[in-house]
């Protein structure tokens, strides 16, 4: 049934002339869309020579009073570029320039600014200035076109930068070159003799020199021993002096610790002496009421008694609590100096104090005692209690007498001893203090006279030392100048007999410098100028850049040439045709139906049979297409193919691939699909790599660049063109292929489900009676 089909297929297409000369047309149009492309694009870098580029010199040069020659590197430029030939420079006036370049006339405008040489100049003061140029460009011309004057522009200037170092080269060679020369003058020999001799005595001056000052240096040691001497001996007044403030800081202390204690003691004598003779006023009368109670009733008075005892008992606080006082002025007392003859007589009246209140003490405690006694009496026997009575109140009487002669003692020997001495001790601290604080100070400023002279000396001793070091210094660095001299002017006599290793390294030198000076003078420069070449290795060489484009333009020729056939060629196959193959004469029977894809399937006729039958003559013009274009290519154009059966192969597996995916998109969506061909067709144009580098693309097409068959197929191209990297070109050739098997799944299995929709939408479309 396939066969049936492109048999019939060819003998339409080669009915007639026309049939022909539209076949023949079919497989030339791709191939002459490639060739045009790739020799317009053949060598564009290399006919670069009419871009016309206009250059305009105001520089008005550079003259300075040192060098009396005039330096305009503007000129220079000018008579470069007139014998450069990568582009058709003009050179006019400025303002023609800009306008040029306004109008397109000119591509770009190079105008050399009127200080320019002598900002150049300017690399040998303190203010450098950078040169520029002016670079003015047309950029809406040509998109390529700034590219390529930008490489004409910094051509320009890498050949200012290599002019200009050259030129610095050279004189700075002629000038050692000049030296060299006087160098070895009779005139320099006698200077070099004077030099050595100056230098000598300069030596020898700076020698003496740094012993005067070490001399001197060692006599300020002598003296700043003595400044160290003096330095202690106040340092110990010094000492002296604070211990003595200390001690009457001390004094101080103890004088006002006896002051308030003094103080404490009296508000505690009065306070508590009053409180005791009072209390035992009180018990007198509390004691005659409970034993005029005795005859009322044993045990009220018994229980008066007892309370009273307790009484007397609970007023013993007061005792202790004067005691304690006296105690804390004692020890106050004993921190006044010993020398003080009031301190003894008053610590002996603060111990007979105490002792009268110890006493006291014991008065009201007998006094408690006897209290309690007799409220037991009071119960056992009631004639002895009247005995009782009379004995409690002469206790009561005694202790009372005891609290009035702690009184009085306290005001008659304590208390005015205190007062006295307490002031004669106040005002001699004070005196003593401010005598003390005076010889302090004194001391102090002493001390800080020589701790001064001292810090002084030390530094001068180190200044003068260090000056020695340096006269030291000074003096090996002019002696040994002194020797490198004699050695250089031996070597430069060739009269040396031998000497040791460093004459022969600096003879060595001697020689290398005179070498150095004797050169060329200008090929030296030219070095200097550019040390660096570059050494371009080319990995895989492509002849010229039309070759290079060649995979693309060729490539993207099989894709239209497949457009072009869906174009021209019907994709579906009349119930006619089909009835001829099946041998039912000129009409299918009634019962096959509409018209439309698979209708004749009940006969034989498969869909699959109707695919691949019409799309044998599909498949043999886009070998044609392919194996033109790629032959025209080799031995038309000469494009470099250095596997040409290589080449000519990926032509062909990307025309049937190419082929098959149009067509089968046309088959499964008619109009539409080859609207999605042309879609496929841009996308991949921009997204294939094959004009930029897919790492400069935007990143949807990075993304986007394994799914598309241009890349592949044009990988495996420049691999048959200029050499396979391993299985590089095997396995681009099997990604290619592999394209084939979405394509064949939509033709053949998808694309039944679709067929409806498709008649559908056909059906719509020749309605409208435009489409």
């Amino acid at each position: 049934m396939i066969w049936g089909i492109f048999k019939r297929d060819m003998c339409h297409a080669t009915r007639n002339v026309i049939a022909v000369i539209v076949s023949m047309g079919l497989v030339v149009v791709p191939a002459l869309y490639a060739w045009f492309n790739i020799a317009a694009s053949w060598d564009p870098y290399g006919n670069t020579k009419a871009l016309k580029v206009a250059v305009a010199n105001n520089d008005k040069g550079y003259k300075s009073d040192l060098i009396p020659v005039r330096v305009n590197v503007g000129e220079t430029i000018i008579s470069t570029l007139h014998a450069n030939d990568q582009l058709d420079w003009q050179f006019v006036k400025s303002d023609k320039a800009i306008d040029g370049v306004k109008s397109g006339e000119y591509y770009a405008a190079i105008v050399i600014p009127k200080g320019f040489s002598a900002d150049m100049m300017t690399l040998f003061s303190p203010d450098i200035k950078h040169a520029q140029l002016k670079y003015y460009l047309n950029e809406k011309i040509n998109p390529i076109a700034p590219h390529i004057t930008d490489q004409g522009a910094t051509t320009v200037v890498n050949t200012i930068d290599k002019t200009f170092a050259k030129t610095i080269a050279q004189v700075g060679l002629d000038l050692a070159s000049s030296i060299l020369h006087y160098s070895q003058s009779p005139q320099m020999a006698e200077y070099m003799r004077n030099l050595n001799g100056n230098l000598t005595t300069m030596a020898d001056t700076l020698s003496g020199a740094s012993q005067q000052v070490t001399s001197y240096s060692q006599l300020l040691g002598s003296a700043n021993d003595i400044v160290d001497s003096t330095g202690k001996l106040l340092a110990s007044a010094t000492k002296a002096g604070k211990q003595a403030q200390n001690a009457l800081k001390q004094g101080k202390s103890g004088a006002t610790s006896f002051t308030s204690a003094g103080a404490n003691v009296t508000s505690s004598v009065n306070t508590a002496l009053d409180q005791v003779s009072g209390a035992f006023d009180q018990v007198a009368a509390k004691v005659n009421k409970a034993f005029d109670a005795i005859g009322k009733g044993s045990d009220t008075a018994a229980s008066q008694l007892t309370a009273l005892s307790e009484q007397v008992s609970s007023g013993e606080s007061l005792y202790d609590t004067y005691i304690t006082s006296l105690n804390h002025m004692r020890e106050s007392v004993e921190q006044l100096p010993d020398s003080d003859s009031a301190k003894q007589a008053l610590l002996e009246a603060i111990d007979r104090e105490i002792t009268l209140l110890e006493a006291a003490k014991g008065d009201s405690q007998k006094l408690a005692q006897q209290l309690k006694d007799a409220s037991t009496q009071v119960t056992q026997d009631t004639a002895a209690a009247e005995s009782s009575r009379k004995e409690i109140l002469n206790r009561i009487t005694s202790a009372k007498q005891s609290i009035s002669n702690v009184r009085d003692d306290y005001a008659t020997n304590v208390k005015p001893k205190i007062d006295a001495l307490a002031s004669t001790v106040s005002t001699l601290i004070s005196q003593t203090d401010s005598m003390i604080t005076q010889l302090s100070g004194t001391a102090d400023g002493l001390d800080d006279v020589t701790g001064d002279v001292g810090t002084n000396v030390t530094s001068i001793r180190s200044t003068l030392g260090a000056i020695a070091k340096k006269l030291d210094s000074s003096a090996a660095t002019v002696k040994e100048l002194i020797t490198k001299l004699e050695t250089g002017g031996n070597a430069g006599d060739g009269n040396s007999d031998g000497g040791d290793g460093d004459n022969d390294a600096d003879s060595g030198e001697s020689d290398e410098l005179r070498a150095l000076a004797t050169a060329n003078a200008s090929t030296l420069s030219t070095l200097i100028s550019a040390p660096v070449a570059l050494h371009r290795v080319s990995v895989y060489p492509i002849a010229n850049y039309g070759s290079a484009m060649a995979p693309f333009y060729t490539i993207l020729s099989i894709w239209v040439g497949a457009i072009i056939l869906c174009a021209m060629l019907k994709v579906t196959i009349s119930d006619r045709e089909k009835a001829h193959v099946l041998g039912l004469g000129d009409t299918l029977p009634r019962i096959a139906g509409p018209s439309g894809p698979g209708n004749a399937s009940r006969w034989g006729l498969r869909l699959d049979h109707e695919y691949f039958g019409r799309y044998a003559i599909f498949a043999l013009l886009a070998l044609l297409q392919g194996t033109l274009v790629c032959l025209g290519d080799t031995y038309f154009l000469g494009v470099q193919a250095n596997h040409a059966l290589q080449f000519l192969a990926v032509g062909w597996l990307a025309a049937l691939v190419f082929s098959n995916i149009v067509y089968t998109l046309t088959v499964s969506f008619g109009d539409i699909g080859k609207a999605v061909a042309v879609v496929l067709l841009v996308m991949q144009v921009a997204g294939s790599g094959g004009t930029f580098p897919i790492e400069t693309l935007p990143k949807f097409f990075q993304m986007l660049y394994p799914f598309l068959p241009f890349p592949h197929a044009i990988d495996a191209m420049y691999a048959a063109m200029a050499g396979s990297y391993g299985n590089e070109y095997l396995l681009d050739m099997v990604y290619l292929a592999l394209f084939l098997i979405p394509s064949l799944l939509l033709g053949l299995v998808l694309r039944k489900p679709v067929i409806r929709l498709n008649n559908w939408v056909s059906r719509n479309l020749e309605s409208t009676k435009v489409m």
